[in-house]
């Protein structure tokens, strides 16, 4: 059995060896030019002949973030405030590392101001919890994001759940998730890597009210959140997961497809209804000798099958992944709003 290393995996995250060879043979995504950062979002066109537009997360994220800065500036101007955003590591996982030097680094860009606690791989549930306490009684700071994975012996449950809700900038605590799930109920906050998905299918024009729309996950932090704002926005929904039959032929119903499995290449050409529109959550290492890291990031998707029967598609990288950040820096900037009372 193969592990993927995505952390937003399921249940699908163990896949047979014979499975993961097969998946594997796909071929990377073909190169794609870039859309000019000052032009409004189309549906550009893929190279080698391909039927399918590239939804670029680049371009959509860089508009997020240059529209959060102006707001922040605007608020700053009226108020004398800036959002906060409070980010808590434990341990050392260079991964994770990354993760908050990042999202530190685009919190700068715009304007919210970094607050950052280090603690080791050792570091007791108490001690976490206390300095969330801390961050929740602290009126500069207006998100408070709990670095995952937390270490074996920590409960996320409890962490995650100490967080104050109306701080709650991950959209993990479960009474937004629960209101997330509610009709004519509204979370504070919807996490950020589905919002980060719908944002990408707003914008770019795709319509969702009365479209089959297929999840493939069932994970907390993308699949539940991601078919249950598909179902806000009047999709009708399917979710297809490790226990699911016939999971090609339920996909290809379907109009638009989120796929948040972690599995590298599992949905071929053959799950797609000609036309769909195909939003690619997973990041899954490869390896690939001609590579100087010595491997590749691909999708759940195998793009070069995918991207000549679907009408639109995410690249993998330069989709999903920018949408997270800049949907962080919109719900910190939204709870400073709010705090503030700042229209």
């Amino acid at each position: 059995m193969i592990r993927s290393r995505f952390s937003g995996t399921d249940d699908l995250e163990f896949i047979p060896s014979c499975v993961y060879d097969l998946i594997f043979r796909c071929h990377p995504p073909p190169s794609r030019q870039p859309i000019p950062s000052n032009s409004v979002p189309t549906l550009a066109a893929t190279d080698s002949g391909a039927s399918a537009k590239v939804i670029d997360g680049k371009l959509v994220s860089k508009q997020v973030k240059d529209e959060v800065a102006e707001e922040i500036a605007t608020m700053k101007a009226a108020t004398g405030h800036v959002p906060g955003l409070a980010v808590i590591l434990v341990g050392s996982r260079k991964d994770s590392q990354t993760y908050v030097r990042n999202k530190k680094k685009a919190c700068e860009a715009v304007g919210i101001k970094s607050f950052e606690v280090n603690l080791p791989e050792d570091a007791t549930e108490e001690e976490v919890i206390e300095h969330i306490s801390e961050f929740n009684n602290d009126s500069s700071v207006h998100g408070i994001l709990v670095q995952l994975p937390l270490p074996r012996h920590m409960n996320e449950e409890t962490i995650l759940g100490a967080v104050n809700i109306e701080k709650d900038v991950d959209g993990f605590h479960p009474l937004n998730i629960g209101r997330l799930a509610m009709q004519r109920r509204y979370p504070l906050f919807v996490p950020c890597t589905p919002k980060g998905c719908m944002e990408l299918l707003h914008r770019y024009g795709v319509e969702i009210k009365g479209k089959r729309a297929v999840v493939i996950g069932r994970s907390n932090i993308v699949g539940m959140p991601a078919a249950l704002l598909l179902q806000k926005a009047n999709a009708t929904v399917s979710i297809v997961h490790s226990n699911t039959k016939n999971p090609e032929e339920i996909t290809r119903q379907a109009d638009i497809v989120i796929s948040a499995v972690g599995v590298a290449n599992l949905v071929r050409g053959s799950w797609i209804k000609p036309g769909a529109t195909v939003i690619d959550v997973g990041i899954n290492p490869v390896d690939d000798a001609e590579s100087p890291r010595g491997y590749r990031l691909v999708g759940d998707v195998c793009y070069e099958e995918v991207s000549k029967i679907a009408s639109a598609i995410t690249p993998v990288p330069g989709g999903v992944g920018p949408m997270t950040i800049a949907m962080l820096l919109s719900n910190t900037l939204e709870s400073a709003k709010r705090a503030y009372n700042f229209k």
